[in-house]
């Protein structure tokens, strides 16, 4: 995006000049020069600024100087807005926003995000769209600062793959009842679905289909995977299934439940999934135990050899053991490492046994 904005002001540097009236504004603000010529050196050279006035907005938000030379100094193309723009874009956020407070806290933050102007029509019927879609505005802040591009898209686009979404579910066997659910927790979780087109559900949906998986195990696998599903290719999909039927020795319909139980198989591509395979192996773990347990190939290597060491140090070993104790997030594996530590720690009583009491 910042290349784009570079490009539309100027497309020769060498042959310019630093713009003197630039950098004294700059100065008067306390703005660090130095980390702008480091980041985006061609605003500096730019014939027009507004760093004065852009620097007025943020201040009647409620930014102190300090806050205002550390938005310009991460964005500094912030300077080449027009005061109009801004105004604009700040209305636009305050649909979402409590209160300028909250804003300001915003553009510091994610100054950049902030800063794109260029699809203010679109931005502004996305956000409505949402809001009637029933997201919260605690939600589309979110969207807003992590994942702005959904916001470039023309409404009618946003809607449309939607409107697929919620017609392939209640086709799936999706209730009228939780549809709405279904679709907000989906969207929440990957906004990014957005970025794909309706095509490409449809031909994701009809892979699984093809696969065997029926409408009720579809549904299941689109909520495990957060619709991460629709960035895929049916063909990536397709040689990842194949390496783990070759790799398990298993039927089609013995793959399909490893695919259940764990998705990743089916979203990891050959090349990730080969890597953390032979990670496990040379740690000692064999295929049956893999199998077994497969939501561990979810697991980077690095992850399972720190996870590995720390059982090890315990007397834990996790070659004759269950893989489920490597499973699960950074919280999940901190709380079986403690109950296999208190374990290790706690006494063994006998009740049974007799009591050596001397006389």
């Amino acid at each position: 995006r910042s290349f784009l904005i570079h490009a539309s002001y100027t497309t020769d540097t060498k042959s310019r000049e630093e713009n003197k009236n630039t950098l004294e504004n700059l100065y008067s603000l306390s703005v660090d020069i130095t980390k702008i010529r480091r980041l985006k050196e061609w605003v500096l050279l730019q014939d027009v600024a507004y760093i004065k006035e852009i620097a007025g907005i943020l201040q009647e938000m409620g930014a102190d100087e300090t806050t205002v030379a550390n938005i310009i100094e991460r964005c500094p193309e912030a300077i080449l807005h027009t005061p109009a723009e801004i105004n604009s874009q700040r209305t636009l956020w305050q649909l979402v926003c409590q209160n300028e407070k909250q804003l300001i806290k915003l553009i510091e933050q994610f100054p950049e995000s902030f800063f794109t102007t260029k699809y203010q029509e679109n931005q502004k019927g996305n956000i409505l769209f949402f809001q009637e879609l029933g997201l919260m505005n605690n939600i589309i802040i979110r969207f807003l600062t992590s994942a702005p591009n959904i916001f470039y898209n023309p409404v009618e686009k946003n809607k449309n793959v939607i409107e697929t979404l919620q017609r392939n579910y209640l086709n799936l066997g999706g209730s009228e009842a939780n549809m709405k659910i279904w679709i907000l927790k989906l969207l929440s979780q990957n906004p990014f679905i957005l970025l794909n087109t309706s095509t490409a559900i449809e031909d994701n949906l009809e892979f699984l289909q093809k696969n065997d998986f029926t409408d009720q195990e579809v549904l299941q696998l689109l909520s495990k995977l957060k619709g991460f599903i629709f960035q895929l290719h049916s063909t990536t999909m397709q040689k990842s299934m194949l390496f783990s039927k070759n790799i398990f020795k298993c039927s089609d319909q013995e793959l399909k439940q490893l695919v259940l139980k764990c998705p990743a198989l089916l979203y990891y591509s050959v090349p990730v999934l080969e890597e953390r395979l032979e990670g496990l192996l040379r740690e000692g773990i064999s295929i049956a135990q893999i199998r077994e347990t497969p939501m561990v190939l979810e697991l980077t290597t690095q992850i399972v050899q720190y996870r590995i060491k720390k059982l090890s140090a315990l007397g834990y070993d996790i070659k004759s053991g269950n893989l489920e104790s490597l499973n699960g997030t950074k919280k999940d594996f901190e709380v079986t490492y403690g109950k296999i530590q208190s374990k290790k720690e706690r006494p063994i009583f006998n009740p049974a046994a007799p009591l050596h009491i001397e006389d």
